[in-house]
């Protein structure tokens, strides 16, 4: 019994590594670049090994994702625990999207639309996201961050669309993360902050500068 438990636990640790050594590649060679076998021989692992626990770089690619997503989910969560104010929020995010976009290839969003199960799940996330940004909005509006008469179902397409355009026009294959965020997010995100939410943004562009 305990040598069926030490093995489900190695399995179980393997998956792990395999997630993470191929997000690593995917991010930095592009999806379609990489083989399983080229994951495999980077673990040091065979072939067969690798189709035992992931049938085909579909699924490891969704997996990878689900994992990359669920585990920034719980580390925003840990950091809005402190009673943090929605500025800190939006400051946080970006300090994250520049780190995460400055290693990651553009043929790895050039290649990602070739998967309709990952497309799906990205879809989904996208909606509950939108779901999301509606309290973020009210929470910013109280905090005296937001303008009061903001529309929040049209604030919400607003971003969404960033979002969408980014992808659509390869805007990561042309421009800096940095330089997207600064002349099309926060200009537009400027428009609904209040004098004191301005305020923040400017210092913090400054510190950047």
């Amino acid at each position: 019994m305990q040598e069926l438990k030490s093995l489900s636990a190695y399995r179980q640790g393997l998956k792990g590594k395999i997630l993470d050594t191929a997000m690593t590649l995917f991010a930095k060679k592009g999806i379609k670049a990489v083989k399983m076998d080229d994951i495999a021989r980077t673990l040091n692992i065979s072939k067969r090994t690798m189709y035992e626990l992931y049938d085909n770089k579909e699924v490891l690619l969704f997996e990878g994702i689900k994992s990359y997503n669920q585990r920034r989910e719980k580390e925003m969560s840990e950091f809005v625990k402190g009673n943090t104010n929605v500025m800190d929020i939006i400051l946080n995010v970006y300090k994250v999207k520049v780190e995460e976009f400055r290693f990651t290839s553009p043929s790895f969003y050039d290649d990602i639309e070739k998967y309709p199960k990952v497309m799906a799940y990205l879809e989904k996330s996208r909606e509950e996201n939108r779901k999301e940004l509606a309290a973020f909005l009210d929470k910013g509006v109280k905090e005296g961050y937001f303008r009061e008469d903001i529309h929040h179902d049209l604030v919400t397409i607003l971003f969404d669309s960033i979002g969408q355009l980014f992808l659509q026009k390869r805007l990561y294959a042309h421009f800096s993360i940095e330089s997207v965020l600064n002349n099309i997010m926060f200009i537009s995100l400027r428009g609904i902050c209040t004098i004191k939410g301005i305020e923040v943004l400017d210092k913090f562009l400054k510190a950047q500068a």
